[in-house]
Formats: structure tokens, C-alpha cells, sequence
């Protein structure tokens, strides 16, 4: 049976191939396709038309491999996504003196005859992990972004209820929502408290809290109106402030409810990896994103 050995060495939007066999048997020398349908179709017939079994390898680097190994293998190809490290590491590198694509994808095709029988066969979970990825990527850019809005929020609150952000510290709920915010959102001025009287207050916000369906401590609702009593604000109570904080609130509130609701589907998806009893019982969630990574 003939060994086909296809080496691709992936760039952006365009890859190089070269197919060998064993002894140094040239089936096809280095040419150079761009990432189309079309160009991968035809790809995959001359592949499949080639006597004996094929085996393709390219590295595993960055996202532009990432469709190329996806279209491959669900056309029934073996594929193999490896760590560049063991390109690099491969053979004689003492005259490699300037990158060459063409041979890059020579010797990517000479480590897939050498490593014929380890290769490992591009699956269902390299998508899942490259899924992980994606949705890491996402994680961080949200994450970002809600600390810009919740950065946004205090400046703003400091110049209508100063210090309003220090007054609870209770971690965020599965929807993302925040009691300070949503206290804020409720009394969005220090006048909003301090113009009430002290049995006022602790009715109103009382009721509040029921209506959060949060604990409620008397004692508590003493503290802040104490405290507000004492504060100065730099803005005035009115509609016009009213509506800048309430834009505020909600930038951050739609922000901390996307970043909670890919947390979850990180999560979902994470366990849907062989490792994901393993790695979680030990190291827990963030190794092993690190792991897919």
C-alpha cells in the first residue's frame, strides 16, 4: 500500500502543499492554493484520487489552520493538526537559513511519513476545543468591556452618590447583575435617600430589597442613610442626570449579563472534553482553558 504523505504549511488565506512517499518519492512538488470552496473541493479530489492512503499534516498554529483541518476531515480525510514545536524540532535545521514556504511544506510531509503511525487524527473535540478558543477570545473582549462600563458608572456616580459602589460586595448573580448597581439604579442621586426620613428610607428600601428578592438588614439601611446625609454631590438631581446614569447602568448591566452568559457556555462546552472530570477536580476551570488553549 502507498504512503501519501501531505504536508501543508497554512498562512493566511492561501497554503502550500507537497506530497511525498516514502524514499523521497515525489507524488506532487510544493504548489500553493488560496482558501476557497472551489480550490478546497478540487483539493480534496486530487487528494482522494491518489493510490494508497493519505495522510495530511499542518501545524497547529494561530486560526488559519482551523477551517482548512475542519473542511478536510468531514470530507472523510485523515488529518493531523500538530504542535509547530515538532516541525521545528524535526530533522537537520543547520542549513535552514531563510523561511521558504515550499520548504516548509516538504518537510512538514517528511515529519508525516516519520511519524506515520503516532499521528493523531483531527476530531470532533480539536473543534470543540478551537470552539473554547473562540469563545475565550469573546470572554476577554467582554471582560474588558465591562470593566470600561463599570469604571464608566463609578465616575459618574461620584459626581450624583459618591462612594455608592463601596456599599455592598456581594459577588455577581448568574444574570450578572450586581447589588450595588442595582441599588444604584434605585437611588441614583444621594437625594433619592438623604430628602426622605430615616423611616422612609428603611421602608422604601425594604421594600426594595423584597422586591430583589434580597436579605434585608435594618441596620443596614440606618448605615447608608446615615452616610448619605453627609455626602455633597456635583451634579443635580434631574432628569437630565437621572437619564445619564441610567444609560450608564444599563451599558454595564447588558455588558456583566454576556459576560456571565459565556461563562456558562464555557463551561457547558468545556465538559463535553474527555479531560474535563480530570482537569477540573484538580486545577479547576481556568487550566483547564489553558489546556484547549
Amino acid at each position: 500500500m502507498n504512503m501519501n504523505a501531505v504536508g501543508i504549511d497554512v498562512s493566511k488565506g492561501k497554503s502550500m502543499f507537497a506530497i511525498l512517499r516514502p524514499y523521497g518519492e515525489i507524488v506532487s512538488s510544493p504548489f500553493d492554493i488560496k482558501h476557497t470552496s472551489g480550490n478546497i473541493r478540487s483539493l480534496i479530489e486530487q487528494i482522494k484520487s491518489i493510490d494508497g492512503e493519505s495522510r495530511i499534516v499542518m501545524e497547529r498554529t494561530g486560526r488559519y489552520y482551523e477551517p482548512l483541518a475542519r473542511e478536510l476531515s468531514l470530507a472523510g480525510l485523515f488529518v493531523s493538526a500538530v504542535n509547530p514545536k515538532l516541525i521545528k524540532d524535526f530533522g537537520d535545521n543547520s542549513l535552514r537559513k531563510v523561511k521558504s514556504d515550499k520548504a516548509d511544506a516538504v518537510k512538514i510531509a517528511r515529519y508525516t511519513l516519520d511519524s506515520w503511525t503516532e499521528l493523531k487524527q483531527y476530531s470532533l473535540m480539536d473543534e470543540i476545543r478551537n470552539q473554547l478558543k473562540t469563545m475565550n477570545r469573546q470572554f476577554g473582549f467582554y471582560m474588558k468591556h465591562k470593566t470600561a462600563m463599570k469604571n464608566n458608572l463609578i465616575g459618574i456616580l461620584d459626581q450624583t452618590y459618591p462612594g455608592v459602589n463601596t456599599y455592598f460586595d456581594s459577588p455577581a448573580r448568574e444574570d450578572g447583575s450586581q447589588k450595588w448597581v442595582d441599588f444604584a439604579a434605585a437611588y441614583w442621586h444621594v437625594d433619592c435617600v438623604r430628602k426622605l426620613s430615616l423611616n422612609a428610607f428603611v421602608d422604601h428600601y425594604q421594600k426594595w430589597r423584597k422586591r430583589r428578592k434580597r436579605n434585608f438588614s435594618k441596620d443596614k439601611a440606618e448605615e447608608i442613610y446615615g452616610a448619605a446625609r453627609e455626602l455633597v454631590p456635583a451634579l443635580p438631581k434631574d432628569d437630565l442626570t437621572k437619564l445619564i446614569v441610567k444609560q450608564a447602568i444599563e451599558q454595564l448591566n447588558t455588558a456583566s449579563k454576556t459576560v456571565e452568559e459565556l461563562r456558562a457556555l464555557m463551561n457547558e462546552t468545556a465538559a463535553k472534553l474527555p479531560e474535563y472530570p480530570v482537569v477540573m477536580g484538580m486545577k479547576g476551570a481556568l487550566h483547564l482553558l489553558a489546556l484547549s488553549l
